[in-house]
């Protein structure tokens, strides 16, 4: 039986060479690659799609797609989609998957982001640009990742990767996650923390590395009283959502010094109005007016055109045809990850 496959925006030539280099030729599985890439022509094929792949599709398109039973949302946030489908008429069985072919690029943001704060990369930087040379520890100096305890909170596809990417530091690693981690085949020991635990792993650590979705769950919970557990000595690094962090608890501990320093990958406003002077900044805050904190604009997944990060989508889609439900990354909708 032929498996139809339908991509939901202007899928680039090499990336079409790329996905159908990747499926076999004698699996009867059909690629899709609507042109023009309109909503009115992903219509005209809905109705054969068994599989779609894209990151927003109208409700409209979901509803016409009758025999569609596998989703795949690219991107590893599926937050948006949540909701669409858990409006779907729950006796059609349709699997929704995310992707995790940024997680190796976010880890590795991850860490340096992290380095950038501790080795104060940013103001020296900025300082030799403006021509003031070797300004020295007296104006900013390095913070010593040795003796430090590293908190992951969550240990999915980035943070097991930033796990290993930072165990040549001979740190202590915590861990906050639902079921126990055994230390077998990891990088490190591990300490481990359950949720109830939050406020004792974070007394326990001195850096805090987020990479968790965001569910009920997990909607603001680092705030004031996480922060300041946290403590003076606590470096923060989010690569999950924004809103994660409580945004005005993040500000006032970066600005009262109840935390020593921040690097943000993710924000609260992605459509933000620009200011006075023409300026957008995706916060209410003035974080950008801090010393102690390194932004970043939601770039943790780059280099973007990096074909590999797509090897899970090639994946499901043969799991797919050979008649496995077996897939990379099943979403639970009602847990929301």
């Amino acid at each position: 039986m032929d498996v139809n496959v339908l991509f939901i925006w202007d899928v680039r030539n090499e990336l079409r060479e790329y996905i159908s280099e990747g499926i076999p030729q004698d699996t009867g599985i059909n690629l899709i690659f609507p042109s023009p890439a309109e909503e009115s022509e992903y219509l005209k094929h809905a109705d054969v799609a068994d599989i779609i792949v894209g990151w927003r599709p109208s409700e409209e398109l979901l509803e016409k797609a009758k025999n569609l039973s596998l989703y795949i949302n690219p991107g590893a946030g599926v937050q948006h989609l949540l909701e669409k489908f858990r409006g779907l008429d729950q006796s059609r069985d349709i699997t929704l998957v995310n992707g995790h072919g940024n997680a190796y690029f976010t880890a590795q943001h991850a860490v340096a982001l992290l380095l950038s704060l501790t080795n104060k990369v940013i103001p020296h930087h900025n300082w030799m640009a403006d021509g003031k040379w070797r300004r020295g520890d007296d104006y900013a100096k390095s913070i010593p990742l040795r003796r430090r305890r590293i908190g992951l909170l969550g240990y999915g596809a980035v943070n097991s990767r930033v796990h290993q990417f930072l165990s040549g530091f001979k740190n202590e690693f915590a861990v906050v996650k639902r079921s126990q981690l055994e230390n077998d085949g990891l990088p490190t020991e591990i300490k481990f923390f359950k949720p109830s635990e939050l406020h004792d792993f974070l007394d326990y650590i001195d850096v805090l590395i987020l990479a968790v979705p965001l569910t009920e769950e997990t909607d603001g919970i680092i705030g004031q009283k996480e922060l300041g557990h946290l403590g003076e000595r606590g470096l923060l690094v989010n690569m999950s959502r924004g809103q994660v962090v409580e945004q005005a608890a993040l500000y006032n501990a970066l600005k009262k010094n109840t935390i020593a320093g921040a690097a943000i990958d993710v924000w609260y406003d992605y459509q933000p109005d620009s200011d006075e002077n023409g300026k957008k900044y995706p916060y209410q805050y003035p974080f950008h007016e801090l010393e102690n904190i390194i932004l970043s604009p939601h770039r943790g997944a780059s280099p973007m055109d990096d074909l590999q990060r797509w090897n899970e989508v090639i994946e499901n889609i043969k799991r797919f045809a050979s008649g496995s439900s077996d897939f990379l990354n099943t979403v639970d909708i009602e847990r929301g990850y």
